[in-house]
């Protein structure tokens, strides 16, 4: 594998999308509170936070009447994304209480990692949110294998987003397989059962509706519950640490 130096990256698009990215304590926030209670709505919402000189892929949780109650930093960057932002802790495995439940969020391939699952639904969680940029067949199959597992509903939202829509400073470095798709959506909405209620959709902008019903997780969880009776702690523990991680601690 070739050695990946600073040379390779285009940082003026770095220093442009470093830009764009959002402070917690900026207006861009307080626009989205604004608006989450003006329409009483709970709202979770995907942003590149801006903490000090670090971005972060962050899920952001806000309550109409309380604002911003949570957050969720991506825990493992995917691949190359490793180079662009920085890793979360278990600080940030955060829920909101919502009219329709409890509400988390995981972000797109982590939801490939089990014991992330399971703090999640050991969290109560009931409707698990899963933003991601995985636009292929295989991600509707991983989906439905969470509701499942966790008999949550599960709200996946990916973009459908072509080059158009791209800056005109930004270049593609190679042909993509979608032509001038660059990303072609996906979204869809499970129920505890694994029963699709809503989506997929691709190739084309939408917005997904679908009832949930706050009982069908009760009922699912009579023959499994992946952190109650159906688990084993006799023989597995799962160890969580939701301490803050920081690299310089004043005493």
């Amino acid at each position: 594998m070739p050695h990946v130096t600073t040379s390779h990256i285009d940082l003026r698009i770095y220093a442009s999308y470093v830009a764009g990215s959002v402070d917690l304590e900026g207006e861009e926030i307080a626009r989205l509170t604004e608006a989450a209670s003006a329409h009483s709505i709970n709202v979770v919402i995907g942003i590149i936070e801006r903490a000090g000189n670090t971005l972060h892929c962050t899920a952001l949780m806000i309550d109409p009447q309380n604002g911003v109650v949570g957050k969720h930093r991506k825990l493992m960057p995917t691949g190359s994304e490793r180079l662009i932002w920085g890793f979360g802790d278990g600080s940030t495995l955060d829920t909101m209480d919502t009219p329709a439940g409890r509400t988390g969020a995981v972000i797109c391939w982590e939801n490939y990692m089990p014991l992330l699952r399971q703090a999640m639904y050991s969290k109560g969680v009931e409707v698990y949110c899963a933003p991601t940029v995985d636009d292929r067949d295989t991600w509707a199959s991983t989906m439905t294998h969470i509701a499942l597992e966790g008999r949550v509903h599960v709200l996946s939202a990916c973009q459908y987003i072509t080059t158009d829509q791209f800056p005109d400073d930004y270049r593609f470095d190679h042909e993509l397989p979608g032509g001038e798709t660059a990303i072609r959506g996906g979204s869809l909405i499970d129920d505890p059962t694994g029963k699709l209620l809503a989506g997929p959709v691709f190739n084309e902008e939408t917005i997904l509706y679908a009832d949930l019903d706050p009982q069908a997780k009760t009922r699912g969880h009579l023959d499994f519950d992946s952190v109650g009776h159906y688990s084993r702690p006799d023989v597995f523990k799962l160890s969580v640490d939701t301490s803050p991680q920081h690299s310089v601690n004043f005493e």
